[in-house]
């Protein structure tokens, strides 16, 4: 029985045996090596990713100027440099001022000559087209006189000869004007500015400033407008702009402003003191007075002071100009002119008017709204700028 059992077990086993055998490790196929074989390579071989790819190029092309046939090609390398903006020369400024100046009278004065034979109709025509110019009936009668005697003694008869006659007898009369401000000497030198509401006073100090501090000047601006709203403001922009002091005070005596300026300067050894002062028109008799006060104050400080008294005019008023050269002499005795806006106005033939009328020295005249458009006034570039 047992012995029966034993062979029972025994078969079991040899079949458990025979249906499990040891794994033997395969060979590997041909398939599978060769996929093997691939990765290797792949791995090997692999490629910068696109990333780091474009990277290099943009790296490349920032340290290395494009070739063109082993040559840098220098179009590729060079921006195109912007135009340069011409420079004018000084009588090339004032041309350009008084352009509407110059078409009111030159444009009329071309057609009067080409259609018109040298008689008195023409000189009649010509004298109404510098009158409207505001030249003046006294300055144009002078200078239509002038011109019917030299041409006759001359005995001109062509155009050209006869509009460069009349260049030269405008030259004449504005040299009644031509006096540039005299050569500073005594210091502080106060330059008292005055004028009407709107004729550009404040902007005239700034490039007044500039001229002179170009000309190796100190300067130190005193605000005297204390009436104006935000006058001092704009004082305070242009001195910032010229890199100089401004004196102002939030309230008080404008006298007292230009006092206290002067004696600043004093101490500091500063040459010039440009004094502003409130826009006021020639009817406001109240104002007018008020100036006479601020030049005796002037005065108890330096008994010669206010060494320039200029009149800011604007060249659009026209012969208006004239009126208030004559009130403001009145009160302050006027030394010189600064007549600003001219190339804004065809009315620049006022500055013969004032020469026939009001002699007083015009010393700068401003041509346009640059900080550097204030110009020393020249007779001969200013006749040429009108009739050229």
């Amino acid at each position: 029985m047992f012995d029966f059992l034993k062979k029972i077990f025994k078969g079991n086993d040899s079949k458990k045996t025979e249906s499990k055998p040891p794994k033997q490790p395969s060979a590997p196929s041909k398939k599978s090596s060769k996929s093997i074989e691939e990765v290797k390579k792949k791995t090997v071989t692999k490629k910068t990713p696109p990333i780091q790819k474009n990277k290099s190029k943009l790296i490349a092309a920032k340290t290395k100027p494009k070739l063109k046939n082993d040559k840098i090609s220098v179009q590729d390398q060079t921006p195109e440099a912007p135009e340069q903006q011409k420079t004018l020369s000084f009588s090339e400024k004032i041309k350009a001022g008084l352009k509407k100046t110059r078409d009111a009278i030159s444009v009329n004065l071309s057609s009067l000559i080409s259609i018109k034979k040298i008689d008195q109709n023409f000189y009649d025509d010509l004298e109404m087209t510098l009158i409207a110019a505001d030249v003046g009936y006294a300055a144009s009668q002078q200078i239509i006189e002038e011109l019917k005697k030299r041409v006759k003694q001359e005995r001109i008869e062509d155009g050209t000869e006869l509009k460069q006659l009349l260049k030269v007898i405008l030259t004449e009369l504005l040299m009644e004007i031509e006096k540039p401000l005299i050569h500073i000497k005594q210091t502080p030198f106060v330059i008292l500015v005055v004028g009407v509401n709107g004729a550009g006073k404040t902007t005239t100090i700034g490039k007044l400033t500039k001229l002179l501090l170009d000309e190796g000047k100190s300067v130190l601006i005193a605000a005297g407008d204390t009436f104006r709203a935000a006058a001092k403001e704009q004082l305070q922009v242009w001195g910032d702009r010229n890199n100089v002091t401004v004196i102002s005070q939030e309230t008080g005596d404008p006298s007292a402003v230009i006092y206290d300026s002067m004696q600043s300067a004093k101490a500091k050894g500063i040459d010039i003191v440009i004094a502003d002062t409130a826009g006021r028109l020639p009817t406001q008799k109240h104002l007018i007075d008020e100036l006479a006060k601020i030049k005796k104050v002037i005065k108890k400080f330096d008994e010669s002071a206010p060494h320039e008294t200029i009149l800011v005019l604007d060249a659009n008023t026209g012969q208006n100009a004239i009126n208030q050269i004559k009130t403001f002499n009145e009160a302050v005795t006027l030394t010189g002119l600064i007549m600003t806006k001219l190339d804004g106005t065809a009315k620049g033939g006022i500055v013969a008017a004032i020469a026939k009328e009001n002699p007083i020295p015009l010393r700068f005249i401003g041509v346009g709204e640059k900080i550097d458009d204030l110009k020393i006034f020249s007779a001969e570039d200013y006749a040429e700028g009108m009739l050229e």
